[in-house]
């Protein structure tokens, strides 16, 4: 996010885009035969992008990954990433660079299912963001954050639904992350850490119940030290998953949170999967 709270930004570099109908209906399954860097803008001047691309626009290194035309590499200070992408379904073009500079850094992955089958990492919880873009023009600063995920199944085969939230404080960064489990259960991930990426106590906030969204009433929910929360903006408001800023409060402090609610179970659902190549374009094989 800026640091006017105007404008927001979220990129992802998939290697098995998760979210590919391509990748769920082919045979063999290769994730490096689906590849895609999602780069998403909110605020003033919207953009989504996530074209899907196959393994011969896929290069990568210890230290840096090309998916087409855009690419990210580390320098072992900043990550650099280059954007050059078309939207869909409005062609628009996002072109620019985006730099992100970590604080610190965490000591390692969480497990979210029983059987260790999906990992997720929030590596720099903490990091500064400098935006540049010629497509459309735009430059801002502000506050960032940056994690990886993988795993070795489809997320509907472990998950029925989640939530994610982060939250800057003045010391640092908070994360919520709370997961349903297919086979029932769930795990609720309540964190703190401060901006050099050490990990502190945090007292589990009480649940929050939020308004659906408007359009395609995905229900969303959150945790909060009061057990209240509000939705200033919702940014996405799809079939199967929305993104949205919250006023709240964590760890004793009010804040202003980015929320995200995803349903597994709407994103199988066959309609839903014939809705996301709109989105979603897989212009060639290569």
């Amino acid at each position: 996010m800026s640091d006017d709270g105007r404008q927001g930004l979220t990129i992802i570099a998939f290697i098995g885009s998760v979210f590919s109908p391509y990748y769920g209906w082919s045979a063999d399954k290769d994730p490096f035969a689906h590849c895609a860097m999602n780069v998403v803008l909110y605020g003033d001047r919207t953009r989504f992008a996530m074209t899907e691309r196959g393994a011969a626009s896929l290069s990568q290194s210890r230290h840096s990954i090309a998916i087409g035309p855009s690419a990210m590499a580390w320098d072992g200070t900043t990550l650099t990433i280059q954007i050059d992408e078309r939207g869909a379904p409005l062609p628009r073009r996002v072109r620019g660079t985006v730099r992100l500079t970590p604080r610190g850094f965490t000591s390692g992955p969480f497990q979210l299912d029983p059987n260790g089958r999906h990992r997720w990492w929030p590596m720099a919880p903490s990091s500064r963001v400098e935006v540049e873009l010629d497509q459309p023009n735009l430059r801002w600063t502000g506050s960032g954050y940056f994690d990886t995920n993988d795993g070795d199944e489809p997320l509907a085969s472990a998950f029925i639904r989640w939530t994610w939230c982060r939250a800057d404080l003045p010391d640092g960064t908070a994360i919520l992350y709370d997961v349903r489990h297919r086979d029932g259960g769930g795990q609720n991930l309540s964190l703190r850490f401060s901006h050099d990426g050490n990990r502190r106590e945090i007292r589990p906030p009480l649940a929050a119940p939020l308004p659906s969204t408007s359009f395609w009433r995905m229900p969303r929910e959150t945790r909060s030290d009061d057990g209240r929360a509000r939705v200033l903006t919702t940014f996405e408001d799809t079939p199967f998953y929305s993104r949205s800023l919250l006023a709240s409060s964590l760890c004793g402090e009010p804040v202003r949170a980015v929320h995200e609610s995803l349903s597994l179970d709407r994103f199988r659902n066959p309609l839903v999967q014939l809705m996301l190549p709109f989105r979603m374009p897989r212009p060639y094989a290569g």
